[in-house]
């Protein structure tokens, strides 16, 4: 058709009006993932410095530990969030063919926008990623280590199974559990616990699954199986999906077979 429809017209500006404030929250969290990036950069050094042991670094900067566990519960949630979410996706390529659209036609929206071209390639780069906020915080540990040759590995790994080992050992004794407040608490350490167990596995060189391993994975994920399966199927995925080393020879059968989809 030469002419234009009008209400074809209306529709796509109903539909550029209902996107745009929806990629306007997709830039904060982007834009939030790059601070988190940060944070734990300082936080891993305060945690891992040479002068205590891991255990002693989480009794005496307890308020430190509960900022890390605070970003790992985060990032988490977020990510359970985002795969069960398409739309999310969906929008934001919407978001980008109408951008193009514009530009081709001279349309002057680009500038207006908050988000122009090139930040919404970054964007998309970073929801691309099935778990983008782990990916920033795998990609950020990893870093941190590779940054930070003085300072031996075990140190950051030390620390990562060491918290791993304390959430474990909360959720399955009876007696720590019993003092949880609520149910958000089992929620905050499961989530603390597969997220300290992930970035494990990026940054040990054998990773978390391997029998010499100081996670005790086995232990982990009857932690997690013994919950009731639809609070944790997301965490389960995350071990499945998002780990490097899970599929590695090393691991054992009978962790593959825990891991299993059943």
């Amino acid at each position: 058709y030469w002419y234009s429809n009008p209400s074809e017209d209306q529709v796509q500006e109903r539909a550029w009006a209902a996107v745009v404030p929806l990629v306007g929250k997709l830039k904060k969290f982007y834009e939030f993932s790059l601070r988190l990036e940060g944070s734990l950069h300082g936080l891993l050094k305060a945690l891992t410095s040479a002068r205590c042991s891991p255990t002693q670094h989480l009794e005496q900067e307890q308020a430190l530990a509960r900022q890390f566990a605070e970003i790992l519960h985060f990032t988490l949630r977020f990510d359970e969030l985002k795969m069960t979410n398409p739309a999310i996706q969906n929008d934001f390529s919407y978001y980008r063919r109408t951008l193009n659209r514009m530009r081709i036609n001279n349309v002057a929206a680009e500038e207006e926008n908050e988000v122009n071209n090139e930040l919404a390639n970054r964007m998309s780069l970073f929801y691309a990623n099935a778990t983008p906020m782990l990916k920033t915080l795998s990609d950020a540990t990893t870093k941190f280590v590779s940054d930070n040759t003085d300072l031996p590995i075990e140190n950051t790994t030390d620390c990562l199974c060491t918290m791993a080992s304390v959430c474990k050992v909360m959720l399955e004794t009876p007696e720590y559990r019993s003092r949880f407040a609520s149910e958000d608490t089992v929620s905050f350490c499961l989530r603390v616990m597969v997220g300290v167990i992930i970035l494990y596995d990026y940054v040990h060189p054998a990773g978390a699954f391997v029998k010499s391993s100081k996670i005790e994975m086995k232990g982990c994920i009857k932690v997690l199986k013994d919950q009731p399966q639809s609070s944790v199927e997301g965490l389960l995925n995350a071990l499945r999906y998002t780990t490097k080393h899970l599929n590695d020879e090393t691991t054992s059968k009978q962790i593959k077979n825990m891991l299993q989809v059943n």
